[in-house]
């Protein structure tokens, strides 16, 4: 019996456009990858209590909560997910929310490349044996 564990990733985001892109994107870079979305961070936390992902992408501003606050959350509860903030603005300050917040990343949306990307993913999940 294969008791292969499935790699998740949780896409967190208001804007639908984006999820469905970035969804795409990592869909064809990794097929045996599921691919869940939330669109805020109650949604978030009732997926993650029921699956773990392994990698969240979080836009730093979401209804309700924003992402840091969210990130800080996750963090106590789930430590090992690994939790990536996305953010369209490259400010010292959120870099350094980012760091308080206890996210394991920052990437922004109009210059991290997909390659970028790609190697975060790899470098979590599992090797084949």
């Amino acid at each position: 019996m294969d008791s292969q564990k499935v790699f998740k990733i949780l896409i967190i985001d208001d804007s639908a456009l984006f999820k469905q892109s970035f969804k795409e994107i990592l869909q064809a870079r990794f097929p045996s990858v599921e691919i869940h979305e939330a669109t805020d961070g109650e949604k978030a936390m009732q997926k993650i209590k029921i699956s773990p992902p392994d990698i969240i992408f979080m836009d730093i501003n979401l209804p309700g909560e924003n992402g840091l606050i969210l990130a800080q959350k996750i963090k106590v509860r789930y430590p090992d997910i690994i939790i990536a903030l996305l953010t369209g603005w490259n400010l010292p300050e959120y870099r350094e929310a980012s760091i308080r917040s206890k996210a394991d990343y920052l990437l922004f949306k109009g210059s991290s490349t997909q390659q970028e990307i790609f190697a975060l993913v790899e470098s979590v999940l599992p090797t084949p044996k």
